[in-house]
């Protein structure tokens, strides 16, 4: 008796508590519908109830009642959110569910409740579930629904979370652009929620975005994954949105093209657009972003566009390049396993047995590619299994065609072509020739563009009738599994706008055309893509259709065509690049170009001079000063043996061989050859002409460079007046222009002038380009630099630093704008930041200015006298000595002795010497210096007033007052008349602080 008092009691008590915490509820979900059992159970926990979530996936070679039966084993109330997917899961027969359901359902009615979001008809027997249907409704009725057939009161107070409730499925992200959802999509869970594990698994400072590459040979179906999982966990993002990262300019597009969903306020040009981006996610507090990177072959190319906090960020690739990066989680995708093949290939082909499946997943090794193909071919023709893979036992591949694709590739894509040829020759056609496009997204929208006569008879037709160009594009998704992508702008009749193949569908179709007919399509491509470019390649109202053209020069074989049109796309390409700041690839594809064009070209010919000119600008760019040196004296010594002196192809080479002297500071000799160039193209084409200007604006930076700054103020100010008068003043070369003027006026002294004038150029830079564009970092960093003279040291500062950072992060840290930028910046960390941090910076930029122009050049030796001065900050007053008197040696030998570099080391110098004892050393120079400064810059510069101030300081160690007074007066007063009384030159002259100067690398 009294044990069973204490049984009742306890039943009690555990009634009680499943009434105070509610009851359990395990939800049974497809995995295709994780979205809809995410928010499920989040209701249903927020009303004080638990849940369990098990995903459906039945075995096929199990009886299906026992599959069933086993949800009976869950906790509590069993939720089954069903839809077309739930019942196409196995697949398992319509009659097995229906006889399933019928037996099983009424026996547990109090145990089975169902909710649906299905759109297609399902089993009859599920009426005995009595779902409720939460198809179409908003959230408020969705809850409304759910609670009632679940028989919990709708007035039951929410509970707080501290968890971010699920989106509600029918309420899509704020911004998603993903591929459309692979109906056909069958397996692979584990894959998918080990990318969520991993993604959600991010450094505990989050630090870095959380990054996932999925890895894989081609054909194991990464794309795909990819693409499930933004729909099957897209509801827990806010953002999300696919990249065609097989091209980096094309996955700048897509990147930039964001910022508009976004709502960000930004201008035209891409890399504003970008940064506004990063901007964005940077600072989004919950970071619900994904961004998914597909085709991210190349890491050296795709790291600066890839977020650098917050978000998740999926990458596709078949290279480990990515491991390291921080923050990276690798995953190897495998072929399907063969209960994913039976399963997959039963969906796309209904009429199959798993029997004839598991024969045909063998036949193909799983892999997801051929299963895609072979299933799509058995799908659409009416031929037995048996019978398809007999042909392709009689189909074999060629030996190259075995080693170089899967098992059973050839013979399957073989069988595929010959079924396409004869059934429907127009579609097969129309195959061949989207060979000849880049394979990723093959944009089907400029066909229908081109004129009519531009393409072969059968597809201009083709292209033009309506009908038959939407029936073609069927056919060819319906037997070769290539995936059309429609125009989602149109509400009614929506284009197909792109067409994605497989890279292996797309070399095995190229290479088993016959060379004329491969000569034939890569003909017919480059004269659709020559109609397509609109010759602006300067006006960022074409950048867009650049980047969609770039992609394709290669496939389509324009880098072998000898027609003028297709070299001039080529080259339209490449100055597209170049203006845009996209030098890196700019590069590859002028390297890609050339390797053609040698073999194929006359060394004079016109498109080979021109890509020799870009190409020597853009190896300049990059810092490969020999390679430009070497291709600048190869070139003008072919042409000077063809052309007379005053050719202006041969003036053209001797102005870019110019421009490679001057980076290797040979400043005497770019003078000279910039002189007859612009002097010979004034005489040919006028004094207004753009090559005329273009070789002015190199004379003048040629005569700044060997310190005749009046001299190229004259020429820059002339320069930038017709630029602003021929060209808009938004041009970037009139931009450009008046940044190198402003950096004139500021070494002539008048920093006040040129702050005004940089603010101007920046605001508009910023207007037009973004933060990340070379030439903005370049002329913000012009404007840090005016700031610190005029005495503004914290905007200074803000201007400085961000030029510096930027430019590492988007040009490298060894290009020349990312070290004049550093060098400049550790100077300013010498003076007003972090002694420590000037030291460091200061040695790293002497360090790689002597790896990449050697240890005689300019720009070597005064960062190394930068070091002296930082040094001597931090108490080494003998190392400084000791560069500060080599800085002078070799500077002097560098540029002579009456250069305004020259001055800057003797004013260094004689301080190195007073601060270790040797003053009258130090006098003797300074003195030295103040006279050459008089003649070189004139009595009211700051390199004059400096030394001025300098020597004052020795003849006052020496006792000799009456002398240092009057040159310490006179440097006051005309410090105070030029600069302000409270500038901090003035107030330093004051209180007799030494005066120092700093080596500025000149960008050129």
């Amino acid at each position: 008796m009294a044990s069973g008092t204490a049984s009742a009691e306890g039943t009690r008590r555990m009634e009680n508590r499943r009434k105070r915490n509610g009851r359990h509820f395990t939800v049974s979900y497809a995995g295709f519908n994780r979205p809809w059992a995410s928010w499920i159970a989040y209701q249903l926990r927020a009303r004080g109830h638990a849940v369990s979530m098990v995903r459906w996936d039945p075995r096929v070679e199990a009886p299906f009642e026992e599959e069933f039966g086993a949800l009976l084993a869950a906790e509590g109330n069993i939720l089954l959110v069903l839809d077309n997917w739930y019942f196409g899961l196995g697949p398992i027969a319509e009659e097995d569910w229906q006889r399933v359901l019928r037996q099983m359902v009424p026996l547990h009615a109090d145990r089975f409740a169902a909710v649906t979001v299905a759109t297609q008809p399902v089993p009859d027997s599920v009426s005995l579930l009595d779902p409720a249907d939460l198809r179409d409704l908003d959230e408020q009725e969705a809850v409304r629904r759910l609670l009632r057939r679940l028989s919990i009161d709708t007035a039951e107070p929410i509970r707080p979370s501290a968890r971010i409730a699920p989106r509600f499925p029918n309420e899509p992200p704020r911004v998603l652009e993903i591929p459309r959802r692979n109906r056909r999509f069958t397996g692979r869970d584990a894959e998918l929620e080990q990318i969520r594990e991993l993604l959600t698994a991010r450094p505990a400072d989050g630090a870095v975005a959380s990054r996932v590459v999925l890895h894989g040979v081609s054909g194991t179906g990464k794309t795909q994954i990819a693409a499930e999982y933004t729909h099957r966990f897209g509801n827990d993002y806010d953002v999300v949105w696919w990249i065609d990262a097989t091209h980096r300019a094309n996955a700048r597009e897509r990147l930039a093209a964001l910022a508009s969903r976004l709502g960000l306020t930004v201008g035209e040009r891409i890399g504003e657009r970008i940064r506004a981006v990063h901007e964005a996610v940077r600072h989004d507090e919950h970071a619900r972003w994904l961004l998914v990177f597909d085709g991210a072959e190349d890491a050296s190319q795709l790291t600066d566009l890839l977020p650098e906090r917050n978000g998740h960020v999926l990458l596709t690739s078949t290279t480990r390049d990515w491991p390291a990066m921080p923050g990276v989680g690798i995953i190897d995708i495998r072929p399907f396993t063969r209960v994913e093949s039976v399963a997959y290939v039963r969906r796309r082909a209904p009429r199959i047995t798993p029997q004839e499946a598991d024969s045909l997943a063998a036949t193909v090794h799983d892999l997801p590619l051929l299963l895609a193909q072979t299933a799509a071919w058995l799908g659409a023709n009416d031929v037995p299994v048996a019978e398809y893979l007999r042909r392709l036992d009689d189909t074999p591949g060629s030996a190259r065609e075995q080693t170089e694709y899967p098992q059973r590739f050839p013979e399957a894509w073989t069988t595929t072509l010959d079924s396409l040829r004869e059934q429907h020759p127009e579609a097969s056609q129309l195959l061949s020739l989207l060979a000849f496009f880049s394979p990723n997204e093959i944009p089907v929208r400029l066909l229908t563009e081109v004129r009519y006569g531009d393409l072969p008879e059968s597809l201009d037709k083709l292209v033009h009738d309506s009908r038959a160009w939407h029936l073609a594009l069927r056919r060819l998704s319906e037997y070769t599994a290539v995936r059309l992508d429609y125009e989602q702008d149109l509400a009614e009749n929506p284009a197909v706008e792109q067409v994605r193949m497989h890279r292996l569908y797309h070399r095995f179709l190229r290479e088993n055309l016959s060379p004329q007919d491969q000569q034939s399509y890569a003909d017919t491509v480059c004269q659709v893509l020559v109609g397509a470019d609109p010759r602006r390649p300067t006006d960022t109202r074409d950048w867009e259709r650049y980047a969609l053209l770039i992609p394709h020069l290669e496939a389509a074989g324009a880098f072998d065509s000898t027609r003028t049109p297709v070299q001039e796309l080529v080259l339209n390409c490449i100055e597209y690049l170049r203006v845009r700041g996209e030098y890196r690839t700019a590069l590859r594809l002028c390297d890609d170009v050339l390797a053609h064009w040698r073999e194929r070209l006359d060394p004079t010919h016109g498109a080979l001079l021109s890509l020799h000119h870009k190409l020597g600008h853009l190896r300049r760019q990059d810092g490969r000063y020999a390679e430009a040196e070497e291709l600048g004296r190869s070139v003008v010594g072919r042409l000077a043996a063809v052309r007379p002196d005053g050719h202006p192809e041969l003036l053209r080479a001797k102005d870019g061989l110019g421009s490679t002297l001057l980076a290797l500071g040979r400043f005497g000799e770019a003078r000279s050859l910039f002189a007859e160039a612009a002097e010979h193209f004034a005489e040919q084409f006028g004094t207004e002409a753009p090559q005329t200007l273009a070789s002015r604006h190199n004379l003048g930076l040629a005569l700044m460079l060997l310190g005749q700054y009046t001299e190229a103020r004259e020429i820059h100010r002339d320069v930038l007046q017709i630029r602003q008068r021929r060209l808009r003043s938004r041009h970037y070369l009139t931009l450009h222009s008046g940044t190198v003027y402003a950096r004139l006026i500021r070494l002539l002294g008048d920093y006040p002038e040129a702050v005004s004038r940089l603010e101007q150029i920046v605001r508009t830079l910023r207007q037009i380009s973004d933060e990340n564009h070379p030439q903005f970092i370049m002329a913000e960093h012009q404007l840090g630099l005016s700031r610190r003279r005029a005495g503004d040291i914290a905007g200074a500062g803000e201007r400085l630093s961000g030029a510096a950072r930027r430019a590492a992060h988007v040009l490298g840290p060894r290009h020349p704008d990312t070290l004049v930028a550093e060098a400049d910046y550790a100077t300013f960390l010498r003076e007003y930041g972090e002694l420590g941090a000037a030291v460091r910076s200061a040695e790293s930029v002497a360090q790689r200015y002597t790896e990449l122009l050697g240890p005689q050049h300019p720009y070597t030796i005064g960062t190394w006298g930068n070091l002296g001065l930082a040094l001597g900050h931090v108490g080494g007053h003998v190392d400084s000595l000791r560069h500060a008197e080599a800085a002078l040696r070799d500077m002097t030998v560098a540029v002579g002795r009456d250069h305004p570099w020259t001055l800057g080391c003797a004013l260094n110098l004689s301080a190195a010497r007073s601060r270790t004892d040797d003053v009258s050393g130090a006098q003797e120079l300074s003195r030295d210096t103040v006279r050459r400064a008089l003649g070189l810059l004139g009595p009211a510069h700051p390199m004059t007033l400096s030394a001025r101030t300098a020597l004052a300081d020795d003849l006052r160690t020496l006792g000799q007052a009456a002398e240092a007074t009057g040159h310490e007066q006179t440097a006051v007063r005309t410090l105070s008349d030029t600069l302000g009384s409270e500038h901090p030159h003035t107030r330093d002259a004051q209180r007799r602080v030494r005066p120092y100067w700093d080596f500025e690398p000149q960008p050129l």
